[in-house]
């Protein structure tokens, strides 16, 4: 196989303390590749700044004037990590053979792009970093995590257990993936959808290198939510069934009410008449907030708005990188 031409893509939100680190490592794996003939020179690395507040951007202007081998893509607002991170594969794409997807923390171990690229030239399209384990996470995180893997496999959405979105993808891969077209991304259940020949890389994930996390329980709670209902109807069959159960119960204690009338057993019960109301009155607005969650998604979905917007892009035309680097190699 021909030496491949690599794009590593990296979202980015605010993140302006960490970046010079997260280039300078991401570069020396670059480097190192490039040297051990492993990949081609024209390999980039792919900064997509999604809407930061900070100076994220111009970090990312003066890292792309100082060197051919950096791209930058600004989208023009905040439009959340799955959709920069789509719009950074779309545009690395158009140019690379693989693309590989990694957050700007420096949480994942880049040192294993090395096998992800050993993986790619033994034939694999889609290759996976999996957490070994989760010893950096708080307890909570951990528990929440291992509940949602748990949730997800229960409703039959095909998720991989302790990965993220750290992963290497064939250009022809992405380019069946571009073919969902649905505003509500959730790519950690649309890649595995895609198939083709897939594999695994284990590592283990390090502490934040500098910076604040991007998410936070609420986002965290938001986006697992925005994952089960972009992928099963399964809770609204769960909402179906609990209504049954609740009539036949709601049925038992009608008999027994009348029962007790008949016996002339009846008395004042305060206490568990409220305990119900407030049962079946919790358990109606839980099911009318799924339904809504649903009802939601479809509603955004038929708009059909565009999923990001570009502002500005930097050496991202193909014939001026290959030209700029062509100048430096020679």
């Amino acid at each position: 196989m021909k030496q491949p031409i690599v794009s590593i893509v990296i979202p980015c939100y605010n993140e302006e303390e960490v970046f010079s680190l997260t280039y300078l490592q991401l570069k020396k794996v670059l480097q190192s590749l490039i040297s051990e003939r492993l990949i081609d020179p024209r390999s980039q690395l792919l900064f997509v700044d999604d809407g930061s507040h900070d100076h994220t951007w111009d970090k990312i202007v003066e890292a792309c004037r100082y060197d051919v081998a950096v791209s930058g893509l600004k989208l023009s607002r905040n439009f959340g990590h799955q959709k920069a991170l789509l719009s950074g594969l779309e545009e690395a794409s158009k140019f690379a053979d693989c693309i590989i997807s990694v957050d700007a923390d420096l949480q994942d171990d880049v040192t294993i792009i090395h096998d992800f690229i050993a993986k790619y030239l033994e034939g694999y399209e889609v290759v996976y970093g999996v957490r070994k384990k989760r010893e950096t996470d708080t307890f909570l995180k951990r528990t929440t995590a291992l509940g949602f893997y748990q949730m997800m496999k229960k409703l039959g959405i095909p998720i991989i257990y302790n990965h993220a979105d750290y992963r290497l993808m064939s250009k022809r891969s992405i380019n069946e993936m571009m073919r969902f077209k649905e505003t509500n991304l959730f790519l950690r259940g649309i890649v595995p959808l895609v198939g083709f020949k897939t594999t695994k890389v284990y590592y283990d994930r390090k502490e934040r290198a500098a910076g604040e996390s991007k998410y936070p329980l609420a986002k965290m709670l938001a986006f697992a939510l925005d994952g089960i209902t972009s992928f099963s109807v399964k809770p609204i069959r769960l909402i179906t069934m609990f209504g049954f159960i609740a009539s036949f119960i709601s049925v038992i204690a009608g008999g027994y009410v009348l029962l007790e009338k008949m016996l002339g057993h009846t008395e004042s019960g305060w206490a568990s008449m409220m305990i119900s109301l407030w049962f079946i009155g919790g358990l109606l607005l839980l099911s009318i907030g799924l339904i809504g969650e649903y009802i939601g998604k479809i509603y955004e979905e038929v708009k059909r708005r565009p999923r990001y917007i570009i502002e500005e892009t930097m050496n991202l035309k193909v014939e001026e990188r290959a030209r700029a680097i062509s100048k430096v190699h020679v």
